[in-house]
């Protein structure tokens, strides 16, 4: 049975992000993700996170300045520094919750332009290396281009391709079963074939990106394929909720507080 993360960033937003960890361990949750953490100190986070026995599973690395419209560093040359800060940045929050993945994301660039491709291949093994000891994957997501225009990495199959050139032991790929819909389809068959390299998975509905019921995907069917194929990570609720989050859970009832 899939072990769930409540995604902070999207879910419970009637609450400070702060309280957001107690209303997703109430509502059933023992493991959450978001965003960026960035504007709170580490040590309140990690205290969210234990005085609920949750389990942090992911977050972003710093992307730089979101509002204006910056997606990461990773795939952007004149970048390169930026995207190493982003590193000392992330650690000690890292350390504060004990994530052992962190997204790095690829940032607004031409993934035709050999610059950017050598620039994000850079990244991905400066990243990996600068985290490797502390007990730290790297993953990398494709997201589609409806939700964030220009964002270099688009594709699927050229995640697949970059992740398996490089052979680094803790890169791997955050499939997120939105975007895989969006951008391809087939989204089972993908599964199966890029298991083996899968890190984390995140799920929403689609095309609303609500709550993971009804609409385009069968998501029990899909739940349970993992359970076939042997996810043994966590699925991130990255979705925004059509209205109040707990009303929205009915999806999560038959799954509240699994962690193993």
């Amino acid at each position: 049975m899939p072990r769930f993360a409540a995604n902070l960033s999207m879910m419970f937003n009637e609450h400070p992000f702060l309280d957001r960890f107690d209303a997703a361990a109430k509502a059933g949750f023992t493991a959450v993700e978001f965003l960026f953490p960035y504007e709170h100190k580490p040590e309140e986070v990690a205290q969210r996170l234990e005085r609920n026995g949750l389990k942090q599973v992911l977050f972003n690395l710093p992307p730089g300045d979101w509002n204006a419209g910056e997606k990461g560093f990773a795939a952007r040359p004149e970048k390169f520094d930026d995207l190493r800060q982003s590193l000392h940045t992330a650690l000690p929050y890292a350390e504060a919750t004990g994530v052992r993945r962190l997204h790095m994301m690829a940032g607004i660039a031409d993934r035709h332009d050999p610059k950017a491709v050598d620039a994000f291949k850079k990244s991905i093994e400066w990243a990996a290396d600068f985290v490797g000891d502390h007990g730290i994957d790297i993953v990398i997501e494709p997201i589609n281009g409806r939700d964030v225009p220009g964002y270099f990495l688009n594709d699927f199959m050229f995640a697949r391709d970059i992740i398996t050139e490089l052979g680094i032991p803790n890169v791997g790929l955050q499939f997120d079963i939105y975007h895989c819909q969006i951008l391809h389809g087939d989204v089972t068959m993908r599964l199966r074939e890029m298991m083996p390299m899968i890190g984390h998975i995140q799920i929403a509905g689609v095309p609303s990106r609500n709550e993971p019921a009804g609409e385009e995907l069968n998501y029990p069917f899909l739940f349970a394929e993992l359970d076939r194929l042997g996810y043994d990570n966590y699925v991130g609720c990255e979705y925004r909720p059509a209205g109040d989050t707990v009303a929205g859970l009915g999806w999560f009832k038959p799954y509240a507080g699994v962690k193993v």
